[in-house]
């Protein structure tokens, strides 16, 4: 993965292209990507997303995540102060060859879900002995 295709991105809202039957904003979710020699590890911060409101869709290359956040209860009270701003999460990647789609695993923990992409058996790294001719 090269490092010039990655750029940082504040917590922004999403522009939908369509109509939505839920009045919330949806937020590109923060995410950290790491690599190890076997796999790619993606962090992604969904805060106030419960587990079962989690959906990941892969097609082709596009790899979606969206996080829907429960409705609050009409009796929680009145705002006053408010600098924290709810709403649901969606972002999109497009995988390389690179990525074994098999074998993906997602969990979730404390509002960040995390997912771990392993690489292909021909991106792997590996060593190549040496022989006497």
């Amino acid at each position: 993965m090269a490092d010039k295709d990655l750029q940082v991105e504040e917590k922004k809202e999403v522009q939908a292209s369509g109509e939505s039957t839920k009045n919330v904003p949806v937020f590109i979710p923060a995410v950290d990507i790491y690599e190890s020699e076997n796999s790619l590890t993606l962090l992604a911060d969904m805060p106030g997303v419960p587990l079962g409101n989690v959906d990941i869709d892969l097609n082709a290359d596009q790899l979606t995540i969206r996080g829907s956040v429960p409705q609050r209860p009409e009796n929680s009270g009145k705002i006053l102060f408010q600098e924290y701003c709810v709403g649901d999460y969606y972002r999109q990647f497009t995988l390389s060859n690179e990525i074994d789609r098999e074998k993906i695993q997602a969990s979730m923990k404390d509002g960040v879900l995390k997912l771990v992409l392993p690489k292909a058996e021909a991106a792997k790294p590996r060593k190549i002995a040496v022989t006497a001719s």
